[in-house]
């Protein structure tokens, strides 16, 4: 089956599971009251009214019902209703009636049914033929939910599940699941001792040593790729007057994510991108062709209000900083800087294992900024270029931002999820709004375009998913310890401690284990911090001045002596 046809299919095969599960409810909590229930990546979920909270045993018993009525294999119907009886039939439940009175008066009103008409639902559909096409299913957890999202309505029972083609299908997701479960980089952050929240400050991390290591180490990382493709780092405020933010559009399209506050009787805002600044910049001094391409980074911090329901450990929080740079550059010269930039992103992606990046490119949207000369020009210039880094790209159409056309990078972890990371993107309205020009070869005014780009994007979310595709076991030079030492007994410590004097001095963050814990505990303390390198001290080591060294990517190494150990550490 082809791609977009099994993701057809599967979403079918998911929604219809979604009324299974809703069957099966109302069939052991005649009260409840069923809302919606939509299919998602790899599952579906169905949303309840219901005065009790869903126990793990009550999904047991839901499932079962569900597999019963797969079991019967009965048909999918699709019945039409006008919106009387539509009204009617669904007068005891307020959340169909609401959906109904959104509809508008043309769209057609359908509902779905199966067992032989027993159960009905208000639904779009699609659906699968009939129940037995669901070979597997499971129910995975519950949640709570506000109807529609919104959290001033009533908060429902939401029940997650999957379903798929195959119990094999199902298994092998079971399987990634659970190790993404255990992977969760919320439950690494506080057994890395990297991080933790606290609803003192809801959605924003405290780093802890470890995790403000990392946080540096990755900046440096991206500091060095700069200063290799000639970006020039600047520091911009954190608060803008609201005249910025209405030359800007954000007053007008953003500000609902914005934090707002007034100084002085004046409104201001914090920021929540560079480009505006940056834009200031710009327009500081009389630019000439010369002068271009201008390439300005900056990690300033930004502050974007998430609502509670979508925040997310490091994944989505509501202040952060990102490798986020803009470049400002002549029309002709855009393909060249981004050209340039995906290079920079394909050595960056190199150095975490991201080897195999997908890459989209997404076109003019009905409504838009500039002409279509330009939207000719800049599209085809991204064309060609994505063309030398993913010759399978998609393009996608009328998904440009509204300012210009972009490129977005996705890269997959080891559990097969998708995680969407670096972009650039064309832009022909900032220019406009801040009148931005350059004094060009011919004498004459032009108007510069502004790629927004970034590699990692938020410092905070890459540090997430990073996690959670190592499992914790970060590349050596990002590791926070690099190398545990542990003596087997106080004997072994004038050794150890020479051994740690000797890493250190050749730049290797090396730790010694001196507590009183017994060796078999520190072996295991040391593989639960997940640090890359182990070495073990005891009399045969010390009379053969050699080192005993595990590796959690290479394993035993055996007796290695100390230059070679320093040898090994290199090619780590």
């Amino acid at each position: 089956m082809e791609t977009k046809n099994l993701e057809v299919y599967r979403n079918n095969l998911r929604h219809s599971a979604a009324h299974l599960l809703a069957e099966a409810v109302l069939k052991l909590y005649p009260n409840a009251k069923i809302t919606l229930g939509p299919p998602i990546t790899d599952g579906f979920y169905y949303d309840f009214d219901i005065d009790t909270t869903f126990s793990p045993q009550d999904l047991i018993a839901i499932e079962r019902e569900m597999k019963r009525s797969v079991k019967r294999n009965s048909k999918f119907e699709c019945n039409e209703l006008s919106r009387a009886e539509a009204l009617e039939v669904y007068k005891d439940n307020p959340y169909k009636i609401e959906i109904i009175n959104s509809m508008s008066e043309e769209e057609i009103i359908t509902e779905y049914s199966h067992s032989d008409g027993k159960f009905k639902d208000l639904c779009r559909g699609g659906h699968i033929e009939k129940t037995g096409e669901i070979k597997a299913l499971k129910l995975l957890s519950t949640a709570g939910a506000y109807w529609r999202g919104d959290e001033n309505n009533k908060m429902l029972q939401r029940i997650y599940g999957t379903a798929w083609e195959s119990e094999e299908l199902q298994k092998d997701y079971l399987d990634k699941r659970q190790k993404a479960i255990e992977s969760d980089h919320r439950k690494l952050g506080t057994s890395l001792d990297l991080f933790f929240l606290d609803p003192i400050s809801p959605a924003n991390p405290f780093f802890l040593p470890n995790g403000a290591f990392i946080y540096n180490k990755l900046i440096e990382f991206v500091r060095n790729l700069y200063d290799k493709y000639g970006y020039q780092e600047v520091i911009t405020p954190q608060l803008f007057s609201t005249d910025l933010w209405k030359t800007s559009g954000h007053y007008d399209f953003y500000l609902d994510n914005m934090y707002m506050m007034e100084i002085d009787e004046n409104e201001v805002g914090v920021k929540p991108m560079n480009c505006p600044a940056h834009a200031v910049i710009y327009k500081s001094t009389l630019r000439s062709y010369r002068d271009l391409p201008l390439r300005l980074a900056d990690f300033g911090r930004l502050h974007r209000y998430e609502r509670s329901g979508v925040t997310h450990g490091l994944t989505r929080v509501r202040s952060f900083s990102q490798d986020d740079a803009h470049i400002f550059c002549s029309t002709k010269d855009a393909g060249i800087e981004i050209k340039s930039f995906l290079e920079m992103l394909r050595e960056s992606y190199s150095a975490f294992g991201f080897d195999k990046p997908r890459m989209t490119l997404s076109l003019r949207p009905e409504k838009r900024a500039g002409s279509d000369e330009m939207w000719d020009i800049a599209e085809e210039q991204l064309r060609t270029v994505i063309r030398e880094f993913d010759s399978n790209f998609e393009e996608v159409e009328g998904e440009g931002a509204f300012y210009g056309p972009k490129i977005d990078i996705f890269i997959p972890d080891v559990m097969g999820r998708e995680w969407q990371l670096g972009t650039a993107q064309m832009d022909f309205s900032l220019p406009e709004r801040f009148n931005l020009d350059f004094i060009n070869s011919d004498g004459e005014k032009e108007r510069p375009v502004v790629i927004h780009r970034a590699m990692l994007g938020s410092i905070e979310r890459f540090i997430g998913i990073l996690l959670e595709h190592t499992g914790g076991d970060l590349p050596f030079w990002l590791a926070p310890k690099q190398v545990n030492i542990i003596p087997i007994s106080d004997k072994h410590q004038d050794y150890s401690e020479d051994l740690l004097n000797n890493l250190t001095g050749h730049g290797y963050r090396a730790h010694l284990d001196n507590t009183n814990e017994r060796l078999g505990q520190k072996i295991r303390n040391s593989e639960m911090k997940k640090i890359p390198v182990m070495i073990i001290v005891g009399d045969k080591e010390i009379e053969s001045d050699t080192v005993s060294v595990r590796t959690r990517s290479l394993g035993d190494l055996g007796s290695l002596s100390k230059d070679e150990l320093i040898e090994k550490l290199i090619s780590l």
